[in-house]
Formats: structure tokens, C-alpha cells, sequence
């Protein structure tokens, strides 16, 4: 085997764990890909014999990358009016496959992804690579550049902020989607009482800039059982397109418009009842995601 062959070989053992780092940090396995590349394209540039930890300098690269895209996503303001909504990994509703079971691995649910976003980038990156990847804060303290004890701090900071808001989901995917289909059959029956059933009283209900566009009577974030119950009847026209998905390996749903995908809906379950909807539906980012309009609808 050349020189070449093995250290790509050596670079694949790792790639699984470098998207799902990536993942977590930019919320889109679009960019995750570019960031695990380009640690692939400098890897390529350096002399590996001179690497002690391949798996720790690999890391590290990826972290450098990630801090670097959420900072110039900082400075150029790209969703100036709310929350922004991570890309969804979507799955078979009968389960999840091989890779994204890699990059779903330790529950990175929307509702996770969402939290992190109001993470500043500093205090993102340490949580993810120490909370969820075990790296000391010693080797995380120069990525962002700090101290050790700074950069413990910025953890400390994010795990506080995910506790605070991430809601714990039910395990059980099929009770999930029990209650995702109760909500659909609500909004498309126009059964108000049946929605506030399986609405916690304090669930929200987020989506993005294109389901504005797209006219869908809800604003960036509605909280509340009867604000979100007001909001789900205006999907009433929609809920007949909707299909079975997995939406980062839970129950969800992907709402097409004859063929053409429009929207992506996550829903958290939390005691049989829906504690957080995230609505994806821009078409820009729904194109990426390569869906396609096959199986039942709901």
C-alpha cells in the first residue's frame, strides 16, 4: 500500500466522527461535508509522520473550520429576523441508515441543534467537542483561542443554556408518531379540541423565512397549546401531502405539494404530547436535502 492509500485509509476510519463534530457545530450536513473535506485537503498538505494523535489533530482541524464558517455566518447576519433552523438529516421511516445513525449517535435531535444555534460560536464549540467528544479542554482551549479555564467556562456556559431549553423526547419512535398522526388528522379535520389534546400547554412551534414566503400563517416562532393549535389550522390545505420520515431519528414529516417537496416538519414527543414543531422551508435548502414523494401519505 503507498503512502498515499494509507493515509486515506487511515482519514476514513475517521470521517464518520469528524461529520458528526460537524454536524453538531454548523447544523447542516451540507457544510459538515465541506469542513470534513478541507481537514481531508489540509491532512493531505502536512507531514503525518509528524502527527502524534491523527484522530485528535483531525479533530482539531475540523473545529478550526467549524469556528471559522459560524463566525463569518455571525458577521454577515444570514438570518437577521429569528432563530435559524438547522438542515434535518432525513431517514426511511422504518430506519435509520448506517451514516446517519453515525452522525445521530448520543440523541442530536432539532430541538438540540436549535439550542446550539443561540450558542455564541466560542461556547459551541466547547460544549460540542468536550460534552459530547471528550476532548480536554487543554486541546480545545487554542481553537478558540483561550485559556483552559476560560474555555471550561464557555462549556459550563452552553451546557447550562442546553439543560435550560433542549426538551427531553420520548425514546419510543412509534408512540411518537402515534401522536405526530393525531396532530396531522386534527389539523386536516379542523378538530381544535383534538389539537390542544396532543399539544403540550407550552410547545412552540419555529419556522424558517421560507414557510413565511411560501404564505403559511405563522411568524418565526408561536408559543403556546392555542396559539400553535390557531397556527396548525392553517396547514390544513398542506396536511393531506404529508409523508413519514425520520427527522434526526425521530417520528416527522415530509409535506409534498403534488412531486415537489415543501416542506420538513420535526416534531419533539414528550409524554405523548408535542412539546416543540420546527418547520424547514426554504427552497434552497429543501432542494439540497433530495427528497422524494414516495411511500403513503398520512
Amino acid at each position: 500500500m503507498t503512502e498515499p492509500d494509507w493515509l486515506a485509509e487511515r482519514f476514513e476510519e475517521h470521517r464518520p466522527r469528524l461529520r458528526a463534530v460537524a454536524y453538531r457545530m454548523l447544523g447542516s450536513m451540507t457544510e459538515a461535508d465541506d469542513a470534513v473535506q478541507d481537514a481531508w485537503l489540509r491532512l493531505a498538505r502536512t507531514d503525518a509522520d509528524a502527527i502524534d494523535n491523527l484522530g485528535g489533530w483531525l479533530t482539531t482541524v475540523v473545529g478550526r473550520v467549524c469556528l471559522d464558517v459560524l463566525r463569518t455566518r455571525k458577521a454577515r447576519r444570514e438570518d437577521p429576523i429569528g432563530v435559524h433552523l438547522p438542515e434535518p438529516l432525513i431517514g426511511d421511516p422504518d430506519g435509520v441508515d448506517p451514516e446517519q445513525a453515525a452522525v445521530l449517535a448520543d440523541s442530536v435531535g432539532l430541538a438540540l441543534l436549535v439550542v446550539l444555534e443561540t450558542l455564541t460560536p466560542a461556547e459551541r464549540l466547547a460544549f460540542v467537542l468536550h460534552d459530547t467528544f471528550g476532548l480536554p479542554f487543554d486541546e480545545i482551549a487554542p481553537i478558540v483561542g483561550r485559556s483552559t479555564t476560560a474555555t471550561r467556562q464557555l462549556a459550563s456556559r452552553g451546557r447550562r443554556r442546553v439543560r435550560g431549553a433542549a426538551a427531553s423526547p420520548d425514546v419510543d419512535v412509534d408512540r411518537q408518531r402515534v401522536v405526530v398522526h393525531a396532530f396531522v388528522a386534527a389539523a386536516r379535520d379542523g378538530d381544535f379540541a383534538a389539537l390542544l389534546r396532543v399539544l403540550d400547554p407550552d410547545v412552540v412551534i419555529r419556522a424558517d423565512a421560507g414557510a413565511m414566503r411560501a404564505g403559511a400563517a405563522v411568524s418565526r416562532e408561536v408559543r403556546g397549546a392555542q396559539a400553535v393549535a390557531e397556527t396548525a389550522l392553517g396547514f390544513r390545505r398542506f396536511a393531506a401531502g404529508g409523508r413519514d420520515a425520520l427527522v434526526n431519528g425521530a417520528a416527522g414529516l415530509v409535506v409534498f405539494a403534488g412531486d415537489r417537496p415543501y416542506a420538513v416538519l420535526g416534531f419533539t414527543v414528550r409524554g405523548d404530547r408535542i412539546v416543540e414543531i420546527d418547520i424547514l422551508a426554504d427552497p434552497a435548502r429543501i432542494e439540497r436535502l433530495g427528497l422524494t414523494s414516495a411511500g403513503p401519505t398520512v
